[in-house]
């Protein structure tokens, strides 16, 4: 059972990790593995927004 997925499109998305405080993962990216779209993880909190709806 996946819990968060591509809002694009409902793929998968795999996890790269930059920064992790223990278990926690600080900053990194979520990429859809369809779209290849990444939606970024900051301070610990992704960004699942759409591309077109995200301020970059």
């Amino acid at each position: 059972m996946e819990i968060l997925c591509d809002p694009l499109d409902k793929s998968e998305l795999e996890l790269e990790v930059d920064e992790r405080d223990g278990e926690e993962i600080i900053e990194g990216r979520l990429i859809g593995t369809v779209t290849g779209e990444e939606y970024p993880i900051e301070d610990g909190i992704p960004n699942l927004l759409p591309p077109d709806m995200r301020d970059d």
